[in-house]
């Protein structure tokens, strides 16, 4: 049982313009920084670009999924598809990892044969590449929290800069230096940025799908506050899942006094529970779902309730 139903996006809004940019800005930058890495056979840019080119792609795929995501539930598909964002930036995040991987054992392996790198043209690529990038993330800052997908976004734009910045400073060491090292350097610091960032948005995006706890939510703690409603006599069947961002539900069995069925004091309780949640969780509880049931139901039930 619950009321006050309503379908609108939760967290979302539209971020499809921004997206937009943001994608026409690293698509730009990603064929001057190819040419670029085919002129110096810099490893740095080469990675660099190779991250750029996983980002347009990821920036594609987050501007189909902010599209997707806006559309509206039906009667087959309940919540929409409110989880194309989570989707989105799962594939990203497995994607950057992928490329993370490759930079660092290509990184040690150009320590020990570093190439010939010609540091001039190496520099105007990476300032390039840097100037696009901070337009990107002026773009995409002020949405970065508003969803996985736009997270994902923000830090593969964020990681590309960083990268833009090795670049620069690989350049600048071999032009005073010679030390042609600085290069394979560079490739395994921007390599060691990417891996820790895709293995935390892997394993938050993988969380939603498996459908465990929301972040930050104890389980427990909500059915101590249901339990403390009056007349509750006992919760089973407490689930709890993120449908997306912005967008935790929780469903339950509520046992309550045989004679609330009785006294029309079912609804009363209805709204105490919801109450209850708004009160001390981030919980939405429009789609969150109770189950009121007699405590002689019980009895109609299987054993075993979590």
């Amino acid at each position: 049982m619950s009321h006050g139903h309503d379908h609108s996006p939760v967290g979302g809004g539209d971020h499809r313009r921004r997206l937009a940019i943001a994608f026409g800005l690293t698509s730009t930058v990603l064929v001057a920084q190819a040419v670029g890495a085919l002129i110096t056979g810099s490893l740095a840019l080469l990675v660099d670009t190779a991250h750029m080119l996983t980002d347009a792609a990821g920036l594609a795929m987050a501007l189909v999924a902010a599209h997707l995501s806006l559309k509206p539930a039906t009667s087959r598909r309940t919540w929409g598809y409110r989880r194309a964002e989570v989707l989105g930036a799962l594939a990203q995040s497995a994607v950057l990892l992928a490329v993370g991987g490759y930079v660092l054992v290509e990184g040690i392996r150009r320590l020990f044969s570093p190439p010939e790198v010609p540091s001039t043209e190496l520099i105007v690529f990476g300032i390039i590449g840097l100037v696009a990038n901070v337009a990107a993330i002026a773009v995409l800052a002020s949405g970065r929290k508003a969803n996985f997908n736009l997270r994902a976004a923000f830090l593969e734009v964020l990681n590309d800069a960083l990268g833009s910045v090795g670049v620069i400073v690989a350049a600048v060491v071999i032009a005073t230096t010679g030390w042609q090292q600085a290069d394979a350097i560079a490739g395994l610091l921007i390599g060691a940025l990417i891996v820790p960032r895709a293995i935390k948005l892997l394993r938050e995006t993988s969380a939603v799908l498996l459908e465990s706890t929301p972040a930050g939510l104890d389980l427990d703690a909500v059915r101590d506050h249901l339990l403390g409603v009056e007349h509750v006599r006992a919760v089973h069947d407490l689930h709890a899942t993120l449908v997306a961002t912005g967008l935790p539900v929780i469903t339950a069995h509520v046992t309550v006094d045989d004679e609330c069925f009785s006294d029309g004091h079912t609804a009363r309780i209805l709204d105490q529970l919801q109450d209850c949640l708004t009160s001390h969780f981030p919980i939405s509880v429009e789609h969150s779902t109770f189950q009121i049931e007699p405590a002689s139901h019980r009895t109609h039930e299987h054993l075993g309730h979590a």
